[in-house]
């Protein structure tokens, strides 16, 4: 939630920061701003909306009034106050010394508040943030202590998550970053350095960055003398650390739409790209096994491994629904599924032995995080699957399983949960090598994941059918995503993806509890998604859709090509090709996020950014 940025150095800050905060838009887009530090003194800019307001907020501005070589910016995703222009960032602090931008929660910001007010402190906004803009300056001026300090010093008064950068305009030439929980990125360019909550805006500037660790404290600052900008970082408790300096991977190109109207779409269409990424260098066919090399020196604590725990939040929880149906068949071990944010407030009743699996695209989910923290403290081995390297759950997990993907800029995600599934399906097939797993059936499944970009590429090239089905069902206010077994969870993460995009009411459920309850809401206006590939369950799956139409329900049947059967049966067929029952959810994600894509861009939504969501979720 919400997106920092900051730049301190030899270029003009403004375009630098305008640029940040665009490619950090999915973060958050309820409000946006910028703070320049010019000659002593703070010129903020900031506006409710999208960054394309406040870029209209300052097209007259003159070049002079946007000048300067130091700033910060943020785009707002709200937690405390409604999005607009008095509460989005920066903040100012009442004296006028402190401006700052704030990614977190500060949980005990009210208490602080009451203490800030009875010294004479004013408030204009309903943030968090303001207050500890506050409770800084306070510290700086009671104390005399420069602005490096006084973050230190107002940062053990805090409770909550935050990634924060400060300026004062009394030290100009001097920025300071900290993070809990909520995660910074630095840049290191040549005599300059760029500030943001993840590598999106740094990218196109330097490929060197530095991530910081919670409890940390970075500060930059010009030497007076030769006027070299030189980077320090410390943690609240005042111990210096080391700097440790990571190269990034990411392309400049793979933030771009190349050509398509939405990210979304390009993403969806990337699928075929991503699942040879994830698969590249990972299949040993002659041995019928799988290699991943963060896992090798694990692999005496894998053989002893009696359970699993899968966590992880929306679309990365129903992946590791199927996760579970493929570690139980395939690996031969009991799994679990856990909501992250409940994972870390339960007791758990056996750990040892036991694995968590932590699934999450942006590597930053915060609930995801705290789970992993809990699970170590449980000495529970922890696993991570993720997209993006060097993220927060990346750096804190025993080892790591990389997606491989490339970024995922729309909220909705689609290339990153494909992957997720194919990546626990080989996983099952790695821990079922070593449990008595055959070499043959290994190969079996392995031969069919190779095929699976192309089974991908043929779904694409129907698109268009897709689309006309998008159009007949674009003014339905409910619908449901039913399926069996692996398909369950691929049911529940089709409905999330047509709610979050076309805002929809949309439930997914196990086509089995139809008869429990749900189908007690059919009728000819609530139409249903229902998964029926010609697997074991295909004559369950058929029945399900005799039942629905039987009480005047609309069906979208997704089902195998040459299975015409169900044209007689359903309202609206659509196929996907014939693989392995394990591997079905895979294919079936992706016509499932068409018709989420076009349902939402016939409904005239905008569809990367949908209402109330941000792609990376970063408080609890």
């Amino acid at each position: 939630m919400c997106g920092i940025v900051g730049y301190i150095g030899k270029k003009e800050a403004w375009p630098v920061l305008i640029k940040g905060l665009e490619r950090l838009e999915y973060r958050g887009y309820d409000s946006a701003g910028i703070a320049l530090l010019r000659e002593g003194a703070f010129s903020v800019y900031k506006k409710k909306g999208r960054v394309s307001e406040l870029s209209k907020l300052v097209k007259n501005k003159n070049e002079n009034e946007l000048s300067g070589g130091v700033g910060i910016a943020h785009t707002r995703w709200a937690t405390h106050g409604v999005p607009s222009d008095v509460n989005a960032h920066p903040h100012l602090s009442n004296g006028g010394d402190i401006v700052i931008v704030h990614n977190g929660i500060i949980e005990n910001y009210l208490s602080i508040k009451k203490i800030l007010i009875s010294k004479g402190y004013k408030f204009k906004s309903d943030t968090d943030t303001e207050v500890l803009a506050n409770l800084i300056e306070d510290v700086k001026n009671n104390a005399k202590v420069n602005i490096e300090e006084a973050v230190r010093l107002a940062l053990t008064e805090v409770v909550g998550a935050y990634a924060i950068i400060v300026l004062s305009k009394d030290e100009p030439d001097t920025m300071v970053v900290a993070k809990v929980g909520s995660p910074a990125v630095i840049g290191v360019g040549k005599n300059e350095f760029f500030v943001a909550s993840d590598a999106t805006p740094i990218v196109e500037h330097t490929k060197k960055v530095i991530y910081l660790e919670d409890g940390e404290i970075a500060t930059i600052k010009r030497n007076p003398k030769n006027k070299k900008l030189i980077l320090k970082i410390k943690t609240i408790d005042n111990k210096v650390k080391n700097l440790y300096v990571h190269t990034l991977k990411t392309k400049i190109n793979e933030l771009e739409k190349g050509g398509f109207p939405h990210f979304m779409l390009k993403e969806i269409f990337d699928q075929p790209e991503s699942l040879r990424n994830t698969i590249r260098g990972r299949i040993v066919l002659e041995k019928g096994n799988v290699k991943f090399g963060g896992l090798e020196k694990f692999k005496d604590e894998l053989k002893r491994l009696n359970r699993l725990t899968i966590v992880g939040m929306g679309t990365a929880r129903f992946t590791g629904l199927i996760g579970e149906y493929a570690f139980e068949e395939l690996a031969r071990i009991p799994t679990k599924v856990e909501y992250g944010s409940e994972f870390t407030y339960r007791d758990i009743a056996e750990p040892s032995h036991t694995g968590l699996i932590a699934i999450s695209q942006s590597g930053e989910t915060a609930d995801t995080l705290n789970s992993i923290k809990k699970a170590k403290k449980e000495k529970m081995l922890t696993f991570g699957i993720v997209n993006v390297i060097g993220s927060s759950i990346a750096r804190e997990v025993d080892a790591g399983i990389y997606n491989h993907v490339g970024p995922e800029t729309a909220v909705a995600s689609t290339k990153a949960s494909s992957s997720q599934v194919l990546l626990q399906i080989m996983l099952a097939i790695y821990l079922g090598r070593m449990r008595g797993l055959s070499k043959a059936k290994g190969q079996e499944i392995l031969k069919e994941i190779e095929k699976l970009p192309a089974l991908v590429e043929i779904i694409l090239k129907n698109a268009k059918q897709i689309e006309k089905i998008a159009k007949k069902y674009k003014n339905s206010d409910n619908f449901f995503f039913l399926g069996r077994k692996y398909n369950a969870g691929t049911a529940m993460e089709g409905a999330l993806k047509l709610k979050e995009c076309s805002y929809i009411h949309a439930e997914g459920c196990n086509s089995t509890e139809l008869k429990h309850g749900p189908i007690s809401l059919i009728e000819k206006s609530f139409p249903s998604l229902v998964i029926a590939p010609k697997d074991s369950l295909y004559e369950k799956n058929k029945s399900s859709i005799e039942e629905i139409k039987a009480r005047g329900g609309p069906v979208i049947a997704l089902t195998t090509f040459g299975n015409k059967e169900l044209e007689n049966i359903a309202d609206d067929v659509i196929y996907i090709p014939e693989t392995l029952e394990i591997l079905t959810p895979i294919l079936a994600f992706v016509p499932m996020q068409l018709l989420a894509y076009y349902i939402s861009v016939e409904r005239g939504n905008d569809v990367d950014k949908p209402r109330n969501l941000a792609k990376s979720v970063t408080v609890e």
